[in-house]
């Protein structure tokens, strides 16, 4: 049994599928069933079951599956850890973000990394943070960015956020400086997929308010909703992160009840993990970034009123 066993076994799960995971390692998918096998009989037991053209994991791969991610990390800590002790400059930081941090303060964090730790390569993965949750516990990203809930990760608080929604300056609710989910009536609402944060708390606030929204478009761009709201086709929900041009669109921000409806975005790693002093020295040039610009200080009180506290 070779770690590759273990790696390939981790990917398969993690796809729901041999065919996908082989695309993502860059194998062949019969070349990857081999490998599978092959650590099925070293193993002495049935990792998977196969269901139509699906694969599930079986009580006996489930249990492995949450060793061999140990074992995964623990091979990957004491690389890194060498690689300290050996006083080495290089490295790979692998990086999470949502789309709106990306495009609004990213490049510049990037740049001002870079000029600190030359040496490291950043490997960048766009998504929602219901996603990037999920390839920080996994181990496939030392950070993610930019989320809204932690998710029993640890975290350092990064920056205030607000779900705002915009609209047309001409709209029936322009002009207001809050909404209430309920107010939103039967306006057709665009809103982020359901694996961004912004929308699991709006989705949170409608169920709380008994509210049925309205939806024309779901989407993983943030600026496309916003493009279309602009040209008057709904209420685009979105994260105050997102650029805004204020003289194209009216903006309220969103009520969960009376409070504002929004959180923290927090920088999250798993502290089961090793994470290297290059990414260390990565949360602190976001600390630092976010102490004097942020996405979405523009909006002034809109963020300001945000608790500093990101739900689990």
């Amino acid at each position: 049994m070779e770690l590759r066993h273990l790696r390939y076994f981790a990917a398969v799960a993690d796809a729901g599928s041999v065919s996908r995971a082989a695309r993502r390692l860059y194998v062949t998918q019969p070349a990857l069933s081999r490998q599978i096998q092959d650590l099925e009989r070293d193993l002495a037991c049935r990792l998977f079951d196969r269901i139509g053209r699906r694969i599930v994991l079986t009580k006996d791969g489930d249990e492995i599956l949450e060793r061999t991610r140990r074992l995964l990390a623990d091979a990957e800590a004491l690389c890194e850890r060498g690689r300290a002790l050996g006083g080495g400059e290089a490295g790979v930081l692998r990086i999470g973000a949502v789309p709106q941090f990306i495009e609004a303060a990213l490049p510049e964090v990037l740049t001002r990394y870079a000029l600190r730790s030359p040496g490291i390569e950043v490997q960048l993965v766009e998504d929602g943070g219901g996603a990037l949750l999920r390839h920080v516990q996994q181990g496939e990203l030392h950070l993610g960015v930019g989320v809204w809930r932690i998710g029993g990760l640890q975290s350092k608080p990064l920056h205030p956020g607000r779900v705002l929604a915009v609209m047309q300056p001409k709209h029936r609710l322009a002009g207001r400086n809050d909404l209430r989910v309920t107010e939103l009536g039967r306006a057709p609402l665009l809103l982020l997929g359901r694996d961004f944060q912004t929308r699991i708390l709006f989705d949170e606030a409608c169920q709380a308010a008994h509210f049925e929204p309205s939806v024309r478009l779901e989407s993983r761009s943030p600026q496309s909703l916003v493009a279309l709201a602009e040209a008057g086709h709904g209420i685009a929900i979105v994260p105050s992160s997102v650029r805004l041009d204020t003289s194209r669109v009216d903006i309220a921000g969103m009520l969960d009840g009376s409070r504002p409806l929004g959180s923290w975005a927090h920088v999250v790693w798993d502290s089961r993990r090793y994470l290297p002093t290059y990414a260390s020295g990565f949360i602190e040039v976001l600390e630092d970034y976010t102490e004097t610009s942020y996405p979405g200080h523009q909006f002034g009180d809109l963020t300001r009123v945000v608790p500093r506290l990101a739900t689990p």
